[in-house]
């Protein structure tokens, strides 16, 4: 699949707003970068998409969340990945790396390499940060939007070690995206050994009884159940399955802990 007709195919409702703005740069950075005569062109019936007319305007919209697709996630991802890659400074390799295998993984070779090609263009920009965040949080489900806070730390902490500016920085966006504490906590524990991290995984504490740790368990199993994002198609219900196996790993470690 061509560059453009990739765009033309993966964008919803994040062709406007303050994303759309950043991947209309993104684009025209990638269009003077083109040295061929051949110029560029967005796939067919997807150039009246992309027209200012016909944008969705993401603010009429607030009182409505439409079905988030697999593009408008992929999008999501690539800005948000370039704020927490820059966050201390540094475009660390291992991090970029991360990014670009989790994407093979997920989307194949050549949907990876369209999506870098995009990315290259996303990460000269600076990003308003809060804008984005605020129509990613009107637009998107809560379960696709805790799915990106599993892969935003996954990034960080490709390098081995999650820095202060880069936590500071996933917390702030997890506060413009709507994702509570108790949420951010739970992801954030998957990332770091700590000899309450199942409590913390589970959203307890450590004075709960059995029967709590039972009841939070199915909780949070049908909250990271991978059914919850399989909308966006089955790549990401698969990445999806990494968070409910820290779930289930949570909690067979108290069943261990507590003898039930």
């Amino acid at each position: 699949m061509s560059f453009g007709k990739w765009i033309g195919a993966s964008l919803g409702w994040s062709f406007g707003g303050p994303i759309g703005a950043i991947i209309g740069l993104a684009l025209g950075s990638f269009v003077d970068s083109l040295s061929s005569g051949k110029g560029f062109t967005i796939g067919q019936g997807d150039s009246e998409r992309g027209s200012t007319q016909q944008r969705p305007n993401y603010r009429s919209q607030q009182q409505r969340r439409a079905q988030t697709t697999s593009g408008d996630f992929e999008v999501s991802l690539l800005i948000l990945a370039s704020v927490v890659i820059k966050a201390d400074g540094v475009q660390d390799q291992r991090e970029l790396d991360f990014v670009r295998n989790q994407f093979v993984s997920m989307y194949g070779k050549e949907r990876a390499n369209n999506a870098f090609k995009l990315f290259k263009g996303i990460s000269s920009q600076t990003v308003p940060l809060r804008q984005v965040c605020s129509q990613i949080q009107q637009m998107m489900d809560h379960a696709s939007r805790l799915q990106l806070m599993h892969f935003l730390f996954g990034i960080a902490k490709a390098d081995e070690m999650v820095t202060e500016d880069e936590e500071r920085t996933i917390f702030t966006i997890a506060g413009y995206l709507g994702i509570s504490s108790r949420d951010y906590n739970s992801i954030k524990a998957m990332f770091y050994n700590s000899s309450d991290n199942a409590y913390k995984i589970l959203e307890i504490t450590k004075t709960v009884t059995v029967v709590e740790i039972k009841k939070a368990y199915r909780t949070m199993a049908k909250k990271y159940h991978p059914d919850k994002v399989a909308h966006l198609g089955e790549e990401h219900r698969k990445g999806a399955e990494e968070k409910f196996k820290q779930i289930q790993k949570a909690y067979e470690q108290l069943q261990k802990e507590r003898g039930f």
